[in-house]
């Protein structure tokens, strides 16, 4: 069955980490929920790059830390922070794609 990540997950946030790269913060209530969801590949560097429209090497490796049913996931930016071409000074805004993504659970 497939659901949304954005039905799946407790929190989902975006913010900078530094001015050059995001960060994507996901974290769970459920503990089975949190695990069908790291077995099931959904988030992977390469699906990150897709949803992102950037290159897989933008992407560092995620993170899964089991004790908090948290993941991380960081990429470059494509403009810097505070750059004329910048449209989310604080990196606040770019979570969306991630929530919308349909995980087979």
């Amino acid at each position: 069955m497939k659901k949304r990540l954005f039905d799946l997950a407790a929190v989902i946030r975006s913010k900078n980490s530094g001015p050059f790269e995001l960060t994507l913060d996901i974290f769970f209530e459920d503990r089975a929920v949190y695990e069908a969801v790291k077995a099931s590949d959904a988030l992977t560097e390469e699906r990150i790059a897709s949803l992102y429209g950037i290159s897989r090497e933008a992407v560092s490796p995620i993170v899964f830390y089991d004790p908090a049913l948290g993941c991380k996931i960081t990429f470059e930016r494509q403009v810097s922070s505070g750059s004329s071409e910048d449209r989310d000074v604080y990196g606040a805004q770019q979570h969306m794609p991630l929530a919308a993504l349909e995980v087979d659970i």
